[in-house]
């Protein structure tokens, strides 16, 4: 274990943190609110761990696979509990535990909310909420590689521990220029959604905030209502194109600008997932008709909350909680499920699911055709041995975290649909649930060991669970190895 790297490398990304609560600071001056002192105290805390320890590169600079997942972990943790002095030191959420839960759940793009009343908040509060949503969204750790010179042997270690995906592709031969490129696409992306949104009515600070949180696929909204406040067609149905389009693979943008148009026809998992939304907006739409005017209507808040779900966004325009139970079952499935591999949303990833289907089918051939071989492939290419094997492995770990929490926070002795689908929504970084979590609900009232326990929850589902549990083992920290 190179534990001078990785201080090394934690200094840096700590001192970036530092500069990005410059941003906040600048916005609370610009809206002349007093609370932009809130986040300069940070801010120079941050610089000064910067100074101290990621100026000078230790002599050893080589990091592998293990170094790679306690960096990720530790930044990730890290970032939160400097990140939620803002709102702590403000008095804007006095208790520590809430704001660290509230900057968990900013960072992770889980968009889960303790806030009761999220208007009251300062403006420059609720823009640092939101643009933790977007630092969040393509990974802290790759958004320092952007701005920052890391140094390039070994890097795709870290982003191999931070994208989320059962498979790690570089789009070209260097990660920090990989880095680049998506992030080149994300902020492209996003500069659209503002543009159209204005476009729509909304203000500039709106207009940032919610494509901060669709970008990142967080959902965090400056108003109790979420994007129904706005009850207009036109930016629900923005908004639902773009959650959906931040839902997708970013490799396949890549070769959209290659105009290599044939790895996209061909992607498997992008016709799944854009299958599971046409499926299920159907059916909802149907299921729900009865509850709206006309198709149509029923068809704009359905296609909304699927794409919302699926992409664990978190947005809402509708109480889905009200909804036929059918509906509602589907919305839990799709929250499971959630968005492709390589994108800013959470769930298992659809091309989990693939592969999952695949092994089935070829057990069962197998059953039936013992001496047949069978070689599972997805987008036409085989699927090593030990992807299938980290895939069980991942399913397991997946369902034991999700069990022991829902035993923990069942100590809360809420009704289940609230107990079940707070872990659900936390694990899967989507934001609301059902019950009293549900989009008219929030977390507030849930207890301290609850609440502790969704943290690690939205911290673990959104570093895809190994990387989280690598730091919290003696094996990580043994030297000789």
């Amino acid at each position: 274990m190179n534990v001078k790297m990785i201080r090394y490398i934690l200094g840096k990304m700590l001192g970036v943190e530092g500069v990005l609560l410059l941003l906040p600071a600048f916005v609370s001056l610009l809206l002349r609110e007093a609370e932009g002192v809130y986040f300069l105290v940070p801010s120079v805390l941050l610089i000064g761990i910067y100074l101290i320890s990621g100026m000078k590169a230790p002599e050893n600079r080589t990091i592998y696979g293990k170094e790679g997942m306690v960096i990720v972990a530790g930044a990730w943790i890290l970032w939160s509990l400097f990140g939620a002095l803002p709102f702590a030191l403000s008095g804007s959420i006095p208790n520590y535990l809430d704001a660290l839960f509230e900057t968990i759940s900013g960072f992770t793009t889980t968009g889960s909310s303790i806030l009761k009343d999220v208007e009251a908040l300062p403006k420059s509060m609720l823009f640092w909420r939101s643009f933790t949503h977007w630092v969040g969204g393509m990974g802290v750790l790759v958004f320092v590689m952007v701005l920052t010179k890391l140094d390039k042997k070994n890097t795709m270690y870290l982003m191999k521990a931070e994208v989320p995906g059962p498979e790690k592709d570089k789009l070209v031969p260097k990660a920090m220029d990989t880095a680049r490129i998506l992030y080149g696409m994300y902020l492209g992306m996003t500069l659209i959604e503002v543009v159209l949104l204005l476009l729509g009515g909304m203000n500039v600070l709106d207009s940032f905030i919610h494509a901060f949180g669709t970008a990142g696929t967080g959902g965090f909204s400056n108003y109790g209502a979420s994007v129904g406040h706005f009850n207009s067609a036109y930016i629900d149905g923005v908004i639902t194109v773009f959650m959906i389009l931040f839902g997708v693979n970013f490799n396949l943008y890549f070769f959209l600008l290659m105009r290599e148009f044939k790895p996209i026809w061909k992607n498997e998992e992008l016709r799944a997932y854009l299958g599971i939304i046409a499926a299920a907006t159907l059916i909802i739409t149907w299921n729900i008709s009865f509850h709206y005017a006309n198709p149509l209507q029923a068809f704009r808040y359905a296609v909304f909350q699927v794409g919302s779900i699926i992409t664990t966004t978190g947005y809402a325009t509708a109480d889905y909680t009200i909804w036929p139970m059918l509906s509602q079952c589907i919305l839990m499935m799709l929250m499971i499920i959630g968005a492709c591999a390589s994108s800013t949303g959470g769930g298992i990833k659809v091309s989990r699911f693939l592969m999952l289907l695949k092994c089935i089918k070829r057990e069962v051939k197998q059953m039936a055709h013992p001496k047949s071989v069978s070689i599972i492939r997805v987008n036409g290419r085989k699927v090593e041995a030990d992807v299938l094997k980290n895939l069980s492995i991942y399913f397991m770990a997946y369902a034991g975290i999700v069990g022991l929490s829902i035993l923990i926070v069942s100590l809360d002795n809420r009704d289940f649909g609230t107990t079940f689908s707070s872990v659900l929504t936390t694990i899967n970084n989507i934001g609301p649930g059902i019950g009293l979590v549900g989009p008219s609900g929030n977390f507030a009232d849930f207890s301290p060991l609850s609440k502790i326990v969704f943290c690690l929850d939205m911290l673990a589902g959104r570093l895809e669970i190994f990387p989280f549990l690598m730091l919290f083992t003696m094996t990580a920290w043994n030297r000789k190895f």
